[in-house]
């Protein structure tokens, strides 16, 4: 029965495209609050006229299919499933937003390009420096298939700062625990990056334990690990991310080709701190909430 209405819905709205004739295919991985916000931040920047299809769950979807038959002048890709969807689609124009780590995706190919969801690495340097921890040493696991490219990004901003990285390789969940013990004595401050390999519900609860019991600070991506006992989060704004890609999408509407773009990281970082956190660890957190906005 949920097969069958979601293939009535994509059914309307394929006849209210054609009556439409939408300019941009928005197509949806799910209808998420998330996912809903991206998909409002960019129709807030991009006001051409434009279509959704939402694909989760709708079997009978054949999303290539409404291409041709669309022809749509721009194609939003929301999350990573309509990326994965849309992604051999060569001679027309796509964005993406709400995917993490796009490149393992999609590659790099001369008509696709988006925003990703990282905040830029030098806004939690800058973040760790204000903590004023003696001889700041950051520890980091990660694994070099899905976020090699990232850790390489942060060595260089680090570099610039002037901050030690420790990073570790990583190939499956279970080596986490071990080769963060294996680390133990080289750093002084745990960064969680949005690694998959690194960060699942087991692992995350490693990772915190081993916090509390060293007594070390642990600065993440994420509010929800804020509350687990991470000391901060860099969260992204969701809206902002869908007008951010809205602005892409505007520039390749008035002519700019898709390779000019450059890539382009989360501009909005929302920052939050556990203040228990803080001060068990003899931090400050008015210096660091006090700090200049990360945005």
């Amino acid at each position: 029965m949920r097969t069958f209405s979601l293939t009535i819905l994509f059914g309307l709205i394929l006849s209210a495209a054609t009556v439409f004739a939408g300019d941009i295919l928005v197509v949806q991985s799910l209808q998420v609050k998330p996912f809903d916000e991206a998909s409002r931040g960019f129709r807030s920047a991009c006001r051409d006229k434009s279509i959704t299809v939402v694909v989760s769950g709708a079997a009978g979807v054949d999303v290539l299919k409404t291409v041709r038959e669309e022809r749509p002048r721009l194609i939003l890709a929301i999350g990573a499933d309509a990326l994965n969807r849309v992604k051999k689609i060569r001679e027309i124009p796509i964005i993406y937003t709400m995917v993490l780590n796009p490149e393992k995706i999609a590659g790099r190919v001369e008509n696709i390009a988006g925003v990703n969801m990282n905040v830029p690495p030098e806004k939690y340097l800058g973040l760790m420096a204000r903590l004023n921890l003696p001889d700041l040493r950051v520890g980091i696991l990660y694994d070099p298939a899905q976020t090699g490219r990232m850790l390489e990004n942060i060595r260089q901003k680090a570099v610039a700062k002037g901050i030690e990285i420790t990073a570790i390789e990583v190939h499956n969940p279970g080596e986490v625990s071990e080769k963060l013990a294996k680390m133990k004595g080289t750093f002084n401050l745990f960064w969680m990056i949005p690694d998959p390999t690194v960060v699942t519900p087991e692992t995350v609860e490693s990772l915190l334990l081993f916090s509390r019991q060293s007594g070390l600070p642990v600065v993440t991506f994420a509010g929800k690990y804020v509350d687990g006992g991470a000391l901060l989060s860099l969260d992204i704004s969701s809206f902002d991310l869908g007008k951010q890609a809205g602005e892409m999408a505007n520039k390749v509407l008035g002519g700019t080709r898709v390779a000019e773009l450059p890539e382009t990281e989360a501009r909005m970082a929302i920052l939050r701190v556990n203040r228990k956190i803080a001060e068990n660890l003899g931090i400050n957190p008015a210096a660091v909430e006090s700090a200049d906005s990360p945005e």
